[in-house]
């Protein structure tokens, strides 16, 4: 029986032996581009990935999701190792695809080349072999929070009971069998990260849909006859931003609204003008009080000019809270990696992610390596270091892995031992119910009523 160093360094180099496919699996994926809930051949790619390594999985879960399974030699708990699937919608990025302007400007395309480079080494060293449980290599859709109208269409057709992968994922039954999670998200290597980094937590969301219904008329010759809905958004916008200064600080309350639609015609009052905002903050009371304060300003603007608003309220994502122990142990891998002056630990951080839903329902873990050039969502973003991006990934994922389950899984059943969760998954999921609202105001008669 090999050691858990020894086998360890025997996955490793079974990594670096793949290069050339794994960076092939993370180049392609950048090249082909896919948003949430629609990444069917990037889907495919991984399916025909395990196939050919035979690691026996299910496809089509939660739409696009794969889940491939490699039992240990002995039972034990089970490790779900998690790849994202999706792609942002960044039209001017150089990678974008021309006719849907979906691009990988967040670093999945390493992620699920980092997924399948860990399940490589695992199954190339045998690494079972010397395992107690199981390990899950878990490619899931829909991570970023886009599209929505196409989301929610999915959803009133009955194709999704929610609009992000993990929390689907988690409703359909998906992670019944997954007792702790992991994954590795690429960052950019500013020079407070360094090459290794884990936060203590991020924000959660709530996201929101708005229409505002005015009157059309003539805007030059009769425009007093108008009701006009972009006003009625901009008097909300400028509500919303003096609301500011009422969030305190510990909260890290986000809000950043858009207009997705601001009028049809220049000559005709705007009738009809659309707007979405994420509400973020960290924890779930101080997204629910900050959301509060946005729905009086969204109702402000309707009031002000008369006309009526629709505010549909959806579930985003929960409040990430990684665990300190699987946190102790990719430290311990990331220093043998990088060295320990590499690895670095950043506090709270104000962005969102699905993680956090698994986070709240299991020990969970979602640091990050470097490897990419340029910022998250923005048209410069690219995997600038390979060996960063797409290989490191690998390795820390299946040492993570090892480390969990190697022998009787001793130190697997610690991090269990020690978890508290947030809620039940039935407590989660009547929450996340809960949370579905649509409320139509009407400005000129004050009167609301929830739908």
């Amino acid at each position: 029986m090999a050691t858990k160093e020894e086998l360890k360094r025997r996955i490793c180099e079974r990594i670096d032996a793949r290069r050339s496919q794994i960076e092939g699996i993370g180049d392609h994926i950048m090249a082909h581009p896919e948003p949430g809930f629609k990444e069917f051949k990037t889907a495919k790619l991984v399916a025909n990935t395990m196939e050919e390594f035979g690691v026996s999985f299910e496809s089509g879960l939660g739409i696009t999701g794969v889940k491939g399974v490699l039992k240990g030699k002995r039972p034990g708990p089970t490790v779900a190792l998690i790849g994202e699937l999706d792609s942002l919608v960044v039209a001017d990025h150089p990678n974008a695809d021309p006719e849907t302007g979906a691009a990988h400007a967040c670093g999945h395309n390493a992620q699920i080349a980092g997924l399948m480079g860990a399940m490589m080494g695992m199954v190339d060293s045998q690494a079972a072999e010397e395992l107690a449980g199981t390990v899950i290599f878990f490619a899931v859709p829909a991570e970023e929070y886009v599209q929505v109208e196409y989301r929610l269409g999915l959803a009133r057709e009955g194709k999704l009971s929610y609009l992000g992968g993990k929390p689907e994922l988690v409703k359909l039954g998906h992670f019944d069998d997954v007792d702790m999670a992991a994954m590795i998200h690429t960052h950019s290597l500013p020079q407070q990260m360094k090459k290794a980094a884990v936060s203590d937590s991020t924000n959660g969301c709530l996201v929101k849909l708005i229409r505002y219904i005015g009157r059309a008329a003539h805007a030059g010759a009769e425009p007093h006859l108008g009701v006009n809905a972009l006003y009625a958004a901009q008097v909300a916008m400028t509500a919303i931003n003096a609301l500011r200064e009422t969030f305190k600080e510990e909260d890290v309350i986000r809000v950043h609204p858009i207009i997705t639609k601001g009028g049809d015609l220049v000559n005709v009052i705007p009738s009809e003008v659309r707007m979405e905002t994420f509400v973020r903050g960290k924890t779930n009371d101080a997204i629910l009080e900050a959301d509060r304060k946005v729905g009086r300003a969204l109702r402000a603007g309707a009031m002000a000019l008369g006309a009526k608003v629709e505010i549909e309220t959806l579930p985003g994502y929960m409040p990430l809270r990684n665990d300190k122990n699987m946190k102790a142990i990719f430290k311990a891998n990331a220093d043998d990696l990088f060295g320990a002056d590499d690895y670095t630990e950043i506090g709270h951080q104000p962005g969102s992610t699905d993680m956090g839903d698994l986070s709240l329902l299991m020990p969970a873990l979602h640091p990050y390596i470097g490897g990419a050039t340029g910022g998250f969502h923005s048209a410069e973003w690219h995997i600038s270091d390979k060996d960063m991006g797409y290989l490191a990934p690998a390795k820390s994922l299946a040492m993570l892995a090892v480390d969990l389950l190697y022998g009787q899984a001793k130190k697997a059943q610690e991090v269990l031992e020690e978890y508290q969760p947030e809620f039940s998954k039935e407590e989660y999921i009547s929450l996340q119910d809960q949370i579905f609202q649509t409320e139509v105001y009407d400005g000129e008669s004050g009167q609301g009523e929830l739908k």
